[in-house]
């Protein structure tokens, strides 16, 4: 990645790896969000054309926990997302990296795992054991 430039078109930022990763992973985000959408509608299409006894109904419970699960599954692509754009925020607000809590910097391994951390390992492990 040697020959990319900063997003000005400057030379290369000390978080362009980063911000081409969330950049990317974003990307991601927003297809599987696109996917589980179709996939919610269809179930919900598929409800509306059937009894809507599920109690009685074999396939009910089946059709309630897939609604509930593509529910949660969006839920969480969502919050991933919202993660996503606050990182890209704080690389162009020079603040990402630097731990939330003590101001310390995020180890770089930490932000290769997790691109959206905002807070450096001790930090996380504290407020873990709250």
């Amino acid at each position: 990645m040697g020959g990319h430039t900063g997003s000005a078109g400057g030379p290369p930022g000390p978080w362009t790896a980063a911000a081409e990763r969330i950049a990317e992973d974003r990307a991601s985000t927003e297809r599987l969000i696109e996917s589980l959408t179709r996939l919610w509608d269809g179930v919900v299409e598929a409800a509306a054309l059937t009894a809507n006894d599920d109690e009685h109904d074999p396939e009910g419970a089946t059709v309630a926990f897939e609604r509930a699960h593509l529910r949660d599954m969006l839920k969480q692509a969502h919050a991933d997302l919202d993660d996503l754009d606050r990182a890209a925020q704080r690389i162009a607000a020079g603040t990402y990296g630097v731990c939330e809590h003590c101001g310390e910097p995020i180890s770089a391994g930490r932000l290769t795992a997790r691109p959206t951390a905002t807070t450096c390992i001790d930090c996380a492990h504290k407020d873990r054991r709250r």
